[in-house]
């Protein structure tokens, strides 16, 4: 609860002597693609020629593990079935992730081993639903068509996807609803 979130960005970039943004974002869930998008945006502007992004999750402090169960988030089980039968909930896990984003020609001409390209990173709010493990289908559907747009893509030249599933038995189907939408376009 005494946490700085601030200070792991900011001590990075001290460290390794980095100039330009440094910040942390802390959305919840869409923190590290709220990430992403902001430093794609930051590459796009030249505000900065490259970016560190990273993600952490920690649940070092019981009161958050306490929110999420009363909230009824977490999983009664301890088993996350995320767009399955049976789903009740997910479970609470810990993780660290970081990626170096630049554009492709600068990657490849550096010699970089690429492991994908960001084509688009469009962000929303799904507007007012009954809880946070509610998404609100006709707000994703709108987002996944902007990001397509923003691409310059179809949808059916998609090959993956990573969604929010919460792992809930409303909540999934939901999602589900609003890639639909999204892709019965295409």
């Amino acid at each position: 609860p005494n946490s700085f979130l601030w200070s792991i960005a900011n001590r990075v970039s001290y460290w390794m002597n980095f100039s330009g943004p440094s910040m942390t974002v802390d959305t919840a869930c869409s923190s590290s693609l709220t990430a992403v998008s902001l430093a794609c945006e930051a590459i796009r502007t030249g505000e900065c020629s490259a970016a560190i992004v990273g993600g952490v999750n920690l649940d070092v402090h019981q009161t958050k593990l306490d929110i999420n169960q009363a909230g009824g988030a977490l999983s009664s089980d301890g088993v996350c079935r995320s767009f399955g039968k049976n789903a009740n909930g997910y479970v609470a896990g810990e993780g660290v992730g970081a990626l170096l984003l630049k554009p492709l020609d600068r990657a490849v001409q550096d010699g970089d081993h690429v492991y994908g390209v960001i084509k688009s990173a469009v962000l929303n709010h799904g507007w007012r639903t009954s809880g946070y493990t509610v998404p609100n289908p006709k707000a994703q559907t709108n987002l996944i068509a902007s990001a397509l747009e923003k691409a310059g893509i179809e949808a059916g030249t998609i090959g993956y996807i990573e969604a929010h599933g919460t792992g809930t038995e409303l909540g999934d189907p939901l999602e589900i609803a609003g890639l639909t939408q999204a892709f019965s376009a295409d």
